[in-house]
């Protein structure tokens, strides 16, 4: 039996600075998530109370919506989660 770490995006910063790491269904909620997720074209899932709305790349983002899709979505309103492999 394996045991194996599924993690989105792994991403390496040359002159000391800090790795960023996501794993599989991690909440994203801050613009560095979602500018790396454009970066590494990793899907995004989204739900509205509890309930799964769409799934698809980041297009664009800003403080309060997220563009996936053709669609925009509000960040207050909805939850982002990182999809890798979808």
């Amino acid at each position: 039996m394996s045991i194996v770490y599924h993690y989105v995006y792994i991403k390496f910063i040359i002159a000391g600075e800090l790795v960023h790491m996501y794993q599989n269904g991690q909440t994203l909620s801050s613009d560095p998530h979602f500018q790396d997720h454009i970066e590494a074209n990793i899907p995004v899932q989204v739900y509205y109370q509890n309930l799964h709305k769409d799934i698809g790349f980041i297009e664009v983002y800003s403080p309060h919506f997220i563009k996936i899709n053709n669609t925009f979505y509000n960040r207050a309103m909805h939850v982002f989660i990182s999809r890798p492999g979808y």
